[in-house]
């Protein structure tokens, strides 16, 4: 088992910080507060963030093929984003008006899977969002729909349910964007600390962040534990590779409402590594384009 330390990047306490995601067109990192509806985008060549967006709740995000932000936010609305602009693709998705999307990707064609938290009365879903803006359910049953990730030639789609302490892995059928024959690909034996995030590098290895758990967890193609990404606070939220040469491993974390300066001074701030081995360019949306 291998294990690396990152370095603390950026010193914004963010209450939950997600979603790390590299934007190819600035060549910045970009991430969410979600409970605050605040958003950071981090420069790599000068060392300085930014908050470039405050307002409503935003679960998730994709950059699109023309440079603008595809924003899934609260009661499944979805909005694109663009100099500050806000265009509405979905106002709505029967059934979650009392939920919020929790973790999204694009996929190769453009369509976006998209993910929600459970309500008080219905579990999480999976759904898809196609270019044209319809939705689609994938899955109907989930504890908490998170991390997701594309093996390197796409054939298959990793998906967390965090209440079931699962990560599955579906077939994943690029023509159609469906998704079928479930496997398991990871479980946790515990209730505590639980899978949050993920990111797949370019040679299919999984890292899980674990949080309650301090650490993100590395695996194999086959599902065998390889290493162990420690961090200096304890939840850690997700990953996302990015960088110039796509070695820069992007870590965000939580916890900066609620723990002190002197008991974590850490929570809630961005973290960074050079990796071995460079994750994949996540792929572009093309919703509405």
């Amino acid at each position: 088992m291998q294990h690396w330390q990152p370095t603390l990047i950026v010193q914004e306490r963010c209450a939950t910080g997600e979603g790390p995601l590299w934007n190819p067109f600035d060549q910045h990192v970009y991430w969410t507060d979600i409970p605050r509806g605040r958003m950071y985008r981090y420069n790599q060549q000068d060392g300085k963030h930014e908050l470039v967006f405050e307002g409503a709740i935003v679960g998730g995000f994709t950059i699109q093929e023309d440079g603008s932000l595809l924003l899934f936010m609260e009661r499944g609305r979805v909005q694109c984003w663009k100099d500050g602009t806000f265009t509405t693709i979905v106002e709505s998705i029967p059934g979650e008006q009392d939920t919020r999307f929790n973790d999204v990707i694009a996929d190769p064609y453009g369509r976006v899977f998209c993910g929600t938290m459970p309500g008080k009365t219905h579990p999480a879903r999976l759904y898809r969002l196609d270019l044209d803006g319809s939705v689609t359910l994938m899955l109907g049953a989930m504890g908490q729909a998170n991390g997701m990730g594309f093996t390197p030639d796409a054939t298959a789609l990793y998906v967390t349910d965090t209440k079931a302490g699962t990560i599955t892995r579906y077939r994943y059928h690029q023509q159609s964007g469906s998704i079928s024959e479930p496997v398991v690909f990871a479980r946790l034996a515990g209730e505590y600390p639980v899978m949050d995030g993920l990111t797949v590098d370019a040679e299919g290895q999984v890292w899980s962040a674990r949080f309650g758990g301090g650490c993100l967890i590395g695996y194999a193609p086959d599902g065998r534990e390889i290493g162990q990404i420690e961090l200096p606070t304890s939840r850690v939220t997700s990953a996302g590779f990015g960088g110039a040469d796509g070695r820069d491993l992007f870590i965000s974390t939580a916890g900066g409402d609620e723990t002190t300066p002197a008991e974590d001074p850490a929570a809630g701030c961005l973290f960074h590594i050079r990796m071995d081995i460079p994750g994949r360019p996540e792929f572009r949306s093309r919703v509405g384009l």
